[in-house]
């Protein structure tokens, strides 16, 4: 067939990520013109790429979603223009694909010569719209991909559904607007269709987002973006693997790290971190760290508790060798000492005396060690300190502190295993242990006080990435492995010591603890993807500890995480009602709901001359509300 192409796309920074070019290439031995409406302003380089690959690219205010887009570019093309097609394929850059190539998906469509229009997927019939639940939704072609033949883009209908296509002012818009209605209009008026990937053939009737792994097995050429960055509790009802899906996707070609550089930058880590299943547990058995392509690595250690030094020197002997040394510690006191340390294990090293210990190991790593993280000498920087926690119960502070090295950097064979993480994948900046949450109130409240002073520094640091709602991924305890260049929009910042609090005001909200977090979103912001990682034995612990404790709270509530969530806002709901009816009952039941810090908490307070209101976290704010 003559073919054209007319592909939207939209990106809020404007950048054209490589999963794009893969796609409008695979497109290009399928269409004698690739034509790409932009949603988004792009800057000169941005272009270039896109042009490289099309052969024309319109750019258009962001007004009137992926409906008004096609709707002028339709028009900008021109009716006569487009007659000279057989087909036009209307595309956008909500899918991930092909997995392979598009050429059996094009061929098996072409041989359906009775089809006026056709797609890749669609949706079945529901009693439920998905906007609008007092009404059904019919059975759909999806429309990130929608094939229209001459015979319907040239007649009467098709001229008349987009002249009366009403301005498109939200995503629910142009669902009721243009997606589930598209179909019904056009057969109505007579015309035949049909889609490569029936939905008879599922259980689903979703099956583009229910089914992946079936639908990729059954040879569909793409998948959808929102797979990996949709609400987990939806992909888990489901019983999505998003590991399974990612073997899946490489076995049939697709260049995955395309995959995590672009949902890095754009989707919720949370959401991307448990949709993917970005948690490696790793084993004490090397599995092919490759010494031909060796790491050019350096260690940053600040250690504060000298008597720590030979602890976190035999972790980081753990790395292969050679590895280059850097420790900053306070005082000339300590630097002798450990100078002493190294000279007896016969290792070289560079020890630093800081200027200040303002903002401890983050600002020593940050700024004593600038020039380390700004150095193209090395390919990854390991980030460690000498964790006491000694305002926590001894039992605490030391799994704390076992969760950190042991998890990054348990033995030899172990730790080759994270650094072979980083040459399996190109995209990865940086992998740090799960969020510690024995003994902590972490799960769910992790921003503590810190959300609000995060939010100041986003334009400061360049971060694109979305907050997570409760819970960012970030590496607690401030240690991890990473790219330096995916590092170095917080040395760029120009942070100083003066910035960072004293040891008197070292609590949630000052910089120290919100760096602590943002780290994490700098390194995403950049294109480059994260990863948990955890060795065998803490794995089971943390798993033990967190099934036992879902399993706590799940008893006092109905069984599925979505029916919980619901329970919990009718008492939310509930609690509000009683509130306004009467005050004396609303006291009541904030006595009741009102977490109460245990006798841990009031002697950790009590350690720091607090009050006993209720720590959340590392700095002594208030217990999170009801």
């Amino acid at each position: 067939m003559r073919r054209a192409v007319v592909y939207l796309f939209y990106d809020p920074q404007g950048q054209v990520d490589d999963y794009v070019l893969h796609t409008l290439e695979h497109l290009r031995p399928h269409a004698e013109h690739v034509f790409v409406v932009s949603n988004s302003r792009l800057g000169k380089a941005a272009r270039a790429r896109l042009e490289s690959v099309a052969d024309r690219v319109w750019c258009r205010d962001n007004l009137g979603f992926d409906v008004w887009a096609y709707k002028e570019a339709l028009e900008v093309l021109g009716a006569s223009q487009l007659a000279v097609y057989d087909e036009i394929v209307l595309a956008n850059n909500t899918f991930f694909g092909p997995l392979g190539t598009f050429d059996d998906l094009f061929a098996r469509m072409d041989r359906r010569t009775d089809l006026a229009f056709w797609g890749v997927t669609e949706h079945g019939d529901t009693d439920e719209h998905a906007f609008d639940r007092t009404l059904s939704m019919e059975g759909h072609i999806q429309s990130h991909w929608i094939a229209v033949r001459r015979q319907m883009f040239t007649s009467e209908p098709w001229r008349q559904y987009w002249h009366e296509m009403p301005m498109i002012a939200s995503y629910s818009d142009s669902i009721v607007r243009h997606e589930t209605r598209f179909t019904t209009w056009f057969v109505e008026h007579g015309f035949a269709h049909a889609v490569a990937f029936p939905v008879e053939d599922y259980h689903s009737q979703h099956p583009i987002m229910d089914e992946v792994a079936q639908m990729i097995r059954d040879g569909c050429p793409i998948v959808k973006r929102r797979t990996f960055f949709h609400d987990p509790l939806y992909n888990e009802s489901h019983g999505t693997d998003g590991r399974q899906l990612a073997r899946l996707m490489a076995e049939r070609g697709y260049p995955m790290e395309a995959l995590y550089a672009n949902l890095a930058r754009t989707a919720k880590p949370r959401s991307l971190v448990t949709n993917l299943g970005l948690v490696e547990v790793l084993p004490d058995v090397d599995l092919g760290y490759d010494p031909e392509r060796p790491l050019r690595v350096v260690a940053v250690a600040h250690i504060f508790y000298t008597e720590m030094a030979d602890e976190v020197l035999d972790h980081l002997d753990t790395l292969p060798a050679p590895y280059d040394l850097v420790v900053t510690t306070v005082g000339e006191e300590r630097r002798r000492e450990i100078e002493e340390v190294l000279r007896r294990r016969g290792r070289p090293g560079d020890v630093r005396v800081v200027a200040s210990n303002r903002g401890r190991d983050i600002s020593a790593f940050f700024i004593d060690c600038r020039d380390v993280i700004d150095s193209d000498d090395h390919d990854l920087v390991v980030k460690v300190h000498s964790k006491r926690s000694p305002q926590d119960a001894p039992p605490i502070a030391e799994l704390f502190k076992r969760h950190l090295f042991e998890n990054l950097l348990a033995s030899p064979a172990h730790t080759r295993n994270v650094l072979r993480l980083f040459q399996q994948h190109d995209s990865l900046g940086m992998v740090f242990p799960p969020i510690y949450h024995i003994g902590y109130p972490t799960l769910g409240h992790a921003w503590f006080g810190n959300e609000d002073a995060a939010s100041e520094l986003v334009h400061r640091l360049g971060i694109t990435v979305p907050f997570d709602d409760t819970t960012p991924v970030a590496a607690y305890g401030s240690m991890f492995v990473a790219r330096p260049q995916a590092l170095r929009a917080i040395t760029a910042a120009g942070f100083t010591h003066d910035d960072f609090p004293d040891d008197d005001d070292y609590a949630d909200g000052a910089l120290t603890h919100v760096l602590e977090r943002l780290v994490s979103y700098v390194v995403l912001s950049s294109g480059r993807h994260v990863r948990e990682v955890l060795n065998a034995d803490h794995a089971a612990l943390n798993y033990s500890y967190l099934e036992y404790r879902t399993i706590m709270l799940s008893a006092r509530l109905p069984g599925h995480p979505r029916q919980q969530l619901d329970r919990l806002s009718k008492l939310k709901r509930v609690r509000r009602r009683l509130r306004d009816v009467d005050a004396g009952t609303e006291l009541v039941i904030k006595e009741e709901l009102t977490p109460r810090p245990d006798s841990h908490w009031r002697r950790r307070l009590a350690r720091r001359g607090r009050p006993a209101g209720g720590p959340a976290g590392s700095g002594g704010t208030s217990w999170p509300r009801p």
